[in-house]
């Protein structure tokens, strides 16, 4: 499977496998999780998104438990994505009186030394602040993030639900790069392609990855015009629905990373399936436009 480089020392696989909902799993224990690992590795997928809150804030001790019973050499056989800053009054927050965002620097280095506590590593490979902070420092948060990268404990920064002016001005006020930003795109969120945020980061040649890619399940169980077209697609190509609609993202030129999340086993030793899916201009629009629910302008 291609890589998509986001620095000159880091990349991530084509496909990423997300785990948020890991913790949803009937099984989670080490040797069911490390059965994950082993289907997305043995397909080319490496690298693992998470983000501190999934699971009630318990989703990274779940995979770091399988990692520590883990040979050692598997992790350097991925790349671990984490992200921070929501707050919510649930797991080990379960005190605090509000959901809010905290990019502050004392909860930045928290949230990293708790990651990697979590997650049984001594690096984060990319951190992400997961959701825009209306009351952020750019300068606090950015020196924060600065200062991560400098210490060696994570690889490289990003964003993740940012719209280009907050992305600018956060990164304003950086020394080091943001390297991606991980939004909600799929057939049944099309807004980011003609709403400037695709756009912003062609321009500036910043890989972006998409959550939900598939638009939360709506796309596989639901009917439609939308699911019509992706069945006969998908016939004619010998693939299911989820591969047909992930190849849409991957078609794309602004180099977008899918970040699919599913707790079954054979449903992930089929997401490279989507690499199978050839797509032209044509039947790209015709996905296109079964997403909008009308013809193009």
């Amino acid at each position: 499977m291609d890589k998509i480089s986001l620095t000159e020392t880091l990349a991530l696989s084509r496909i990423v496998y997300g785990m948020w909902r890991l913790g949803d799993d009937a099984d989670t224990s080490p040797a069911h999780v490390r059965a994950k690992i082993d289907a997305c590795l043995d397909q080319g997928i490496t690298s693992f998104d998470h983000a501190d809150i999934y699971g009630d804030y318990g989703a990274e001790g779940i995979f770091g438990t399988a990692m520590r019973e883990a040979a050692p050499s598997l992790r350097d056989q991925i790349e671990i994505v984490t992200k921070c800053d929501i707050v919510a009054p649930i797991g080990r927050y379960a005190d605090r009186p509000v959901k809010h965002y905290d990019t502050s620097r004392a909860h930045i280095l928290l949230s990293v030394e708790t990651s990697l506590r979590e997650l049984a590593t001594d690096r984060i490979d990319l951190l992400l602040i997961h959701r825009p902070d209306p009351f952020m420092d750019p300068h606090e948060t950015g020196a924060a993030l600065d200062e991560v990268v400098a210490s060696g404990k994570v690889r490289a920064v990003g964003v993740s639900n940012f719209r280009p002016w907050d992305w600018k001005l956060l990164q304003s006020a950086m020394k080091t790069p943001l390297v991606t930003n991980q939004i909600e795109i799929s057939l049944s969120r099309l807004s980011p392609f003609t709403d400037g945020d695709l756009s912003f980061h062609q321009r500036h040649a910043h890989p972006v990855m998409a959550w939900s890619p598939l638009g939360g399940g709506a796309l596989m169980t639901g009917t439609g015009t939308a699911q019509e077209v992706l069945d006969e697609i998908a016939a004619a190509q010998g693939v299911d629905r989820a591969a047909v609609a992930t190849a849409f993202l991957l078609a794309h030129p602004a180099r977008i990373i899918p970040v699919m999340g599913t707790n079954t086993l054979s449903r992930i030793a089929k997401l490279s399936d989507a690499l199978k899916v050839t797509l032209d201009r044509e039947t790209w629009f015709r996905l296109y436009q079964a997403g909008l629910g009308q013809e193009v302008p």
